[in-house]
């Protein structure tokens, strides 16, 4: 029932949360279930672009298990160091975010929408992403999230373990000879590698996530250029239609003077006679 409620209330447009909320905490107190009526009063109205993205997650459920489904394949990516699949699984992200972006906005009904809440909306799906909990709170989410990595970080994968020698295996004997091709050293040699190839893997990740930043303030700075460049257009469309009626409104009066003066003509004309 609590849940059912919660879905109801954030489904609501952000104009409508505030008597909803009221509305059904009202409904909670007298059936006498307090706590749902505590809970609903609690309830934060969500700003536009979490709100666009619960109605996105309302409409088409199977959103959730779409980003799920795209965090684990990072994730397994990130835990082999499996470039390739990285960048592939990369791309995919990049084009699932875009194609939900624009149907959660379809869905929102925002014809318009500023450049500010597409990057919200966007950011909130990348997030969404890389965080399971972001993704579980899709539907009831309050504002917009961000993910500072910029992706599925790899603190969440696990590293293979070491292999690890048989508890039963044979004692060295003490006879043995000196030692030529110690397993331990192979295995110190491994782990360093191993080590070094962390490291390089980590400061690709840095500098491609560098890169992602500057990308995406280029990508901010090119929106708001390009609303205030509409922005500008609609002015110069209203100046120009203003201008083309006061132009048209002088010359009819140009015409219907030009009339009078004909008609005032002939009188005075008449007069002389």
């Amino acid at each position: 029932m609590m849940v059912g409620m919660l879905d109801e209330l954030y489904r609501a447009r952000p104009e409508e949360f505030t008597a909803l909320r009221a509305s059904l905490a009202a409904e909670a107190n007298k059936r006498g279930d307090t706590a749902a009526a505590a809970a609903l009063k609690a309830a934060r109205k969500p700003t536009t672009a979490a709100w666009v993205i619960n109605t996105l997650v309302h409409q088409d459920p199977g959103v959730r298990e779409r980003l799920r489904e795209l965090t684990g394949a990072l994730r397994d990516a990130h835990a082999a160091m499996d470039g390739e699949q990285i960048r592939a699984l990369s791309a995919r992200q990049r084009a699932l975010v875009g194609e939900l972006t624009t149907q959660a906005l379809r869905a929102a009904q925002v014809s318009r929408p500023s450049a500010a809440l597409r990057d919200d909306v966007t950011s909130t799906l990348q997030a969404a992403i890389a965080d399971p909990e972001v993704a579980d709170r899709l539907g009831t989410l309050v504002k917009a999230e961000q993910w500072s990595g910029f992706g599925v970080g790899m603190s969440t994968a696990k590293a293979p373990a070491a292999k690890k020698p048989p508890r039963n295996a044979p004692a060295r004997a003490k006879t043995a000879p000196p030692r030529t091709a110690d397993p331990t050293d192979h295995r110190r040699r491994e782990r360093e590698q191993t080590r070094a190839q962390m490291t390089e893997a980590r400061q690709t990740k840095r500098d491609a996530d560098e890169q992602l930043r500057r990308r995406h303030t280029d990508l901010a700075a090119a929106r708001t250029a390009h609303d205030e460049a509409q922005r500008r257009l609609r002015a110069a469309e209203k100046t120009l239609q203003d201008a083309e009626r006061a132009y048209a409104d002088a010359e009819a009066a140009g015409l219907t003077a030009a009339a009078r003066i004909v008609e005032l003509r002939e009188r005075l004309e008449q007069l002389r006679r």
